[in-house]
């Protein structure tokens, strides 16, 4: 067995033969029965290591905040100081918390697995002798698979059979250029980018078709031995960084806060313990605890609601971008156009019918094996009923790929052996010498050159997409290939057309109105994509060409490429650039494409967008796919992710202002009272109460301002946001102070009860008004948040009155407070209510 691992660890060095010997199957793959059995052997074909404590690592991980492990320790340390009562009751309230973090936090992660469910990856698998579509995870060593353009390569493999196999393997070998890839042996220390005979997890197929045998999968592939040591990492979104940077800028406050009142009350001749307590419950006040939690909660929420509007999100933190988004640059076929492309007639070079153009195009369509394209598909579907099948057989086939940009097979009957080209017209008309100019009559192309080229932009003009076809005569016993695509004769042209879809000027308007431009990248000719843009109503429409972008610095294309409305002529390279350029003039900027070609622009776009039907290679680079390919189910999404950041952006909010004013009042109450303003247990207390009302936070309303505009995280504007609230708040509290000592005379517990009572009423109260920039009558919450802090008022009001009000250390108050409180708490409302409208008039600006 060991010997066998050495072998197949080395399997570039294999005949083909031996291979299949050593992995116990044949040609034609492995059995249904034989698969099931090598799965359970091996495992399923993925990086991630399985874990059968998943849920309990999630749990574990509530309590990593360094805060939360020092609270527990200092009540272990007043368990054995002999206070149990006061033990228990801060270990149960961490406990709570942490677990109300794990259940909101896996019931999210759950509904996102579900989702990305919807957009696995598959493969063409041999199976029982006959191709299967199977998930990439299914695959086990001795499948045989089935590759052509646009498929990820799902494991380590041994090529079988391969036609014109050009494979991207820049994750490995860092080469630009795609790799020709054919069956043979290499030798044992050959290295990685030069075995090409194997193909390796993680490329992707450029062009051509093959078959291989899967020998390693998951961990074991070359892709799995760089993640081990390497684990690759998406890049932080703005979001991210900004959630981080918030992150770092409570620490700050909190850390400087908790020594200052700490050494202060041990100054004060206040007991250590509990001025330590204390200090580390500040803390825990100052702290979100559930913010990683209510992040969570809002944007797999924001996914599943996305999800009924048919898009899925592969990367909740992409759902920041998108409603970031302010420009979306995207391919005009079946996005701007229906999709469908029409073939519009087959021309001679004069520009007259002619039905030797259109089967010979047929011909060519129909024999290719190669990624199905929507050309292809039209000319086909043009050609049912065609007579010409039987009498002619496909020899070979040299694939479309985007550098000759065309695709030849040769095809033999008893009276021809033929080699038909199709492909863009340059380069069609820069491999013919002749041109066909009538039945059987062949002459120099000559002069004739300029004349189709006339004729050509003049088909363009008319916004029809053109191609070119030619032919050449082959000798009976030779197999054409790419060096023989030369002095080929011109036959004439495919004009084909693909309407916009119906109601795209209105689709435009809206995104326009939704603060995104929309950019039409596309490789068609300028006049091609003119014409499709003043049907969809585009004024004053600005063209830049590939051939201009080359002539241009970054520089000068940095100035022009925003003030652009369509890149024409564009090659797979420059789509990349672009977006590079628009992202660096400061731009948030979607890409939505399905080629091929398309991966390294999806990756460099802030918000890569795919669509279900897309190539492997495309779907999984995108951040974002949408199971329609229609703009309008993008529209729906940014509006979801537009009201998901705002619901999140709700909860930093309220942590910045009835939080820290809170936490800074009593931390300031406990230098002048003879005692601590709240116990540890009721700080605590406080701060689990007013959490609870923030997780329905992303069921609720969003205003219209919110969704019509791009949404950024702005930390500087919190900053602002949290002291104008912050202080706010203080004011209040300390008239609550004010009216407790000298109004109510208050001692240690009548204090303590009066302030927790009033401290977390106006903390939930307060979310009503920050939670929107209009008035909180013209933007009521939604129905769980009005319930839940509805709720958690009439708790807070019966505390002092429950049998548990005594291990809290609470008592009962005189109805004279709670009219007194009640006054505090609207007059508090109504200052925040007039302040939140200064604020955004004056300070947010």
């Amino acid at each position: 067995m060991e010997h066998k691992n050495n072998q197949l660890n080395t399997f570039w060095q294999l005949t083909q033969d031996d291979a299949l010997h050593l992995l116990d199957t044949t040609v034609t793959g492995l059995s249904s029965s034989h698969a099931i059995e090598r799965l359970e052997q091996y495992g399923a074909n993925t990086l991630k290591k399985a874990s059968k404590f998943n849920n309990l690592v999630l749990l574990l991980s509530q309590f990593k905040s360094p805060v939360t492990l020092l609270l527990i320790a200092a009540a272990l340390l007043s368990a054995g100081l002999g206070d149990m009562a006061d033990t228990l009751i801060i270990i149960g309230i961490v406990l709570v918390s942490s677990i109300l973090g794990f259940w909101q936090e896996r019931g999210a992660a759950g509904a996102v697995n579900e989702l990305l469910k919807m957009v696995q990856l598959h493969c063409t698998v041999l199976r029982n002798g006959k191709k299967t579509e199977l998930e990439v995870t299914g695959v086990v060593p001795g499948d045989v698979i089935c590759l052509s353009a646009g498929d990820i390569v799902p494991a380590d493999c041994l090529i079988i059979e391969s036609e014109a196999l050009f494979v991207d393997e820049a994750s490995f070998t860092g080469e630009t250029y795609p790799v020709e890839k054919n069956p043979g042996i290499e030798r044992a220390n050959t290295p990685l980018a030069r075995r090409n005979n194997c193909l390796f997890m993680g490329s992707s197929v450029v062009s051509g078709i093959g078959k291989a045998l899967i020998v390693q999968t998951g961990r074991n592939t070359e892709f799995g031995k760089i993640s081990n040591d390497l684990l690759l990492k998406a890049p932080e979104t703005d979001f991210e960084r900004g959630i981080r940077k918030f992150g770092y800028m409570l620490m700050e406050i909190t850390l400087l806060l908790v020594l200052v009142i700490f050494a202060i009350n041990v100054l004060l001749h206040k007991l250590v313990l509990d001025s330590f307590l204390f200090s580390l419950a500040l803390a825990v006040g100052l702290t979100p605890q559930l913010l990683p939690a209510i992040i969570t909660v809002n944007l797999s929420s924001g996914a599943r609601r996305m999800a009924k509007q048919k898009v899925i999100v592969k990367r909740l933190s992409a759902i920041e971008n998108f409603g970031s988004m302010n420009i979306l640059c995207s391919d005009k076929t079946g996005t701007i156009t229906e999709g469908k492309v029409n073939l519009k007639d087959t021309l001679d070079f004069r520009g007259e019918h002619n039905d030797k153009v259109f089967t010979y195009a047929w011909l060519n369509a129909r024999s290719q094996q190669g990624f199905v394209n929507p050309i292809d598909v039209a000319i086909c579907s043009a050609g049912i009923g065609q007579k010409h099948v039987e009498p002619f057989s496909v020899i070979t086939e040299i694939p479309y790929d985007f550098i000759r940009k065309r695709l030849t097979v040769q095809l033999k009957s008893q009276a021809a052996n033929l080699a038909i080209t199709k492909g863009a017209l340059s380069v069609i008309l820069d491999i013919c010498s002749r041109v066909e100019v009538s039945e059987s009559v062949i002459e120099d192309i000559g002069d004739r050159k300029q004349a189709i080229l006339d004729l050509y932009h003049k088909l363009s003009d008319l916004g029809l997409r053109t191609l070119g076809v030619a032919y050449k005569e082959v000798a009976d016993d030779q197999v054409f290939t790419r060096d023989n695509e030369n002095n080929m004769v011109f036959l004439g042209f495919v004009t084909l057309f693909d309407p916009p879809r119906a109601g795209m000027l209105q689709t435009i308007e809206t995104l326009q109105n939704l603060g995104i431009k929309l950019k039409i990248i596309t490789g068609d000719n300028a006049p091609v994509a003119l014409n499709l843009a003043q049907q969809i109503g585009f004024q004053s429409v600005r063209i830049l060409t590939g051939q201009q972008m080359r002539n241009m610095s970054n520089s000068a294309l940095r100035h022009s490429a925003p003030l652009t409305d369509i890149f024409a002529e564009v090659e797979p390279s420059q789509k990349e650039r672009i977006i590079s350029i628009l992202k660096k003039a400061g731009n948030v900027v979607g890409f939505m494409g399905d080629g091929i070609n398309d991966a390294p622009a999806l990756h460099t776009a802030d918000v890569g967008i795919s669509v279900n039907s897309a190539v492997d290679v495309a779907k999984e680079a995108a951040d974002i796919v949408l199971l329609n390919q229609d703009l309008n189910v993008l529209i729906n999404g940014v509006t979801e992710g537009r009201k998901t950041f705002t619901n999140t952006m709700k909860y930093i909010f309220m942590a910045t202002s009835a939080n820290f004013g809170n936490m800074f009042s009593m931390a300031g109450a406990s230098l002048f009272l003879p005692f601590l303003p709240l116990l540890p247990k009721q700080i605590l207390l406080t701060n689990l109460l007013t959490d609870f009302p923030e997780m329905t936070i992303s069921s609720d309303k969003v205003d219209d301002i919110n969704v019509k505009t791009p949404q950024r995280w702005d930390l500087r504007f919190i900053q602002r946001f949290m002291i104008v609230f912050g202080l706010l708040s203080s004011v209040f509290d300390y008239l609550t102070f004010a009216v407790l000592i000298f109004v109510l005379h208050a001692n240690e517990k009548v204090f303590q009860t009066g302030w927790f009572t009033e401290s977390v009423i106006s903390a939930i109260l307060i979310v009503l008004v920050v939670r929107t920039r209009l008035s909180f009558m013209k933007s009521l919450p939604g129905k769980y948040l009005s319930l839940v802090t509805t709720g958690i008022m009439c708790l807070v009001l019966a505390i002092p009155f429950s049998p548990f009000a005594a291990m809290f250390g609470f008592i009962t108050l005189s109805w004279k407070y709670y009219v007194l409180m009640m006054g505090t708490v609207i007059a508090y409302i109504l200052s925040a209510e007039l302040a939140k409208q200064w604020f955004y008039k004056r300070i947010a600006k």
